[in-house]
């Protein structure tokens, strides 16, 4: 599948993980290091210390499970914020009665937010809320009183963590959405693809049969009937409602150069030279004018451009007559390749190219826009009645980075 075309799948919230990790690590060291640096404050050091040591361990072993939410499971959320609450509650018994009244900090101290913010950015707002109520409960009963110091860490802590949990929540409705979005185009570039191949070469044969058959009557005439009604319900289905076949379904490439399924071939291999391709159109009717050096672009750009040219030297057949001459002319710029088409012939009256895309002719939309546009290039047609046509076709030169590494 060309590049342009591969559906980017990527995680809004994996940083979110990557910093909640770090949270919990540096909080971690900090609740220890206010023990440590306030033991007279703990009439029972021991318990403060085993709380410690077990805060420790979990947390440094548990870094995988917060490394993404499928490794987050719930059982390790429970564990989590039960440690947290028993952190808080451990601490009437670990601290002073004056420490707990001035409104010192809890044995877990800053850690238990991150507790919280885990069920925020496993779960959403939902999840957040819950975790933060236990910790807030858990906080009012550490302190025997509802103090105002108490209820503004409380606050902070439950509306934080519900806000950060509506932004996750934000976060992954907004990548599916945009997956979503990736995945329409790429089918929809997929379906005009198929759809030039199918106008380059079913269309054209139905088109032929029908004529042939009218000229010559008989049985050939409902043969060239019947084409003709194929031909339209086929144009019909490709101008609006072709279901995107999956790529790789057949492998193999034509002739031309372009995969079974539709597609340009895949972009490998040596640069080939674009004169190569044109020269094979050169006949009595059809002169060539080229640049004396190779004009050398990637396989899959040379066969999609070769392809365009050829689609517009079929429509001067067709519409301008077996009579009418062309003339492709291949200038390499600096940076670009032009390739002009153009034809002695009588020219394409007003509106006549939009009632053709309306009724299902999308030679020019798909088969020469259309290919253009996919390799990042444009498409332009001058046409004045009685003075002929010319397609002007621009293709921009890969980066010389690019160039090099193939």
């Amino acid at each position: 599948m060309p590049e342009q075309d591969r559906v980017i799948r990527m995680s809004v919230e994996q940083p979110l993980w990557r910093a909640l990790a770090g949270y919990r690590v540096l909080t971690m060291l900090y609740a220890i290091g206010l023990f440590a640096t306030a033991t007279e404050d703990y009439p029972h050091p021991w318990t403060a210390a085993g709380y410690f040591a077990v805060l420790f361990v979990w947390t440094v072993a548990t870094l995988p499970r917060v490394a993404n939410a499928a490794a987050c499971a719930r059982w390790f959320l429970a564990a989590d914020l039960g440690l947290a609450v028993a952190g808080i509650l451990l601490t009437r018994y670990a601290y002073s009665h004056e420490h707990i009244v001035a409104g010192g900090p809890t044995l877990p101290s800053i850690w238990t937010a991150g507790s919280v913010l885990a069920f925020a950015v496993k779960g959403g707002w939902r999840w957040a809320a819950f975790a933060s109520t236990a910790v807030a409960l858990a906080n009012l009963v550490e302190r025997g009183a509802p103090a105002r110091d108490t209820l503004h860490n409380v606050l902070l802590v439950w509306v934080a963590s519900i806000a950060i949990g509506y932004v996750v929540e934000v976060a992954r409705a907004s990548e599916r959405t945009l997956a979503r979005a990736l995945e329409i185009q790429a089918a929809t570039r997929e379906r005009e693809r198929l759809a030039r191949d199918i106008h380059d070469g079913v269309l054209q044969v139905l088109a032929m049969v029908q004529r042939r058959g009218a000229v010559i009557g008989g049985e050939a005439a409902e043969l060239g009937r019947m084409a003709g009604e194929q031909e339209a319900a086929l144009r019909t289905l490709v101008s609006g409602a072709m279901v995107p076949v999956p790529r790789g379904a057949g492998a193999g490439a034509d002739p031309s150069g372009r995969t079974a399924s539709g597609g340009p071939p895949a972009d490998d291999g040596e640069p080939v030279d674009l004169r190569a391709l044109l020269a094979r159109h050169v006949t009595t009717d059809v002169s060539l004018a080229e640049p004396g050096a190779p004009v050398l672009l990637a396989p899959p750009a040379a066969a999609e451009l070769a392809a365009a040219v050829a689609a517009a030297l079929d429509n001067v057949r067709r519409h301008a007559g077996t009579g009418a001459r062309s003339w492709i002319l291949v200038e390499d710029e600096p940076g670009e390749i032009v390739v002009t088409v153009r034809d002695d012939g009588p020219g394409i009256p007003d509106g006549r190219l939009a009632q053709a895309e309306g009724e299902g002719r999308l030679g020019v939309a798909l088969s020469i826009r259309g290919r253009l546009r996919d390799l990042g290039g444009s498409a332009e047609l001058v046409s004045v009645p009685g003075q002929g046509t010319e397609v002007e076709l621009k293709l921009p030169k890969a980066p010389r980075g690019k160039a090099e590494r193939r």
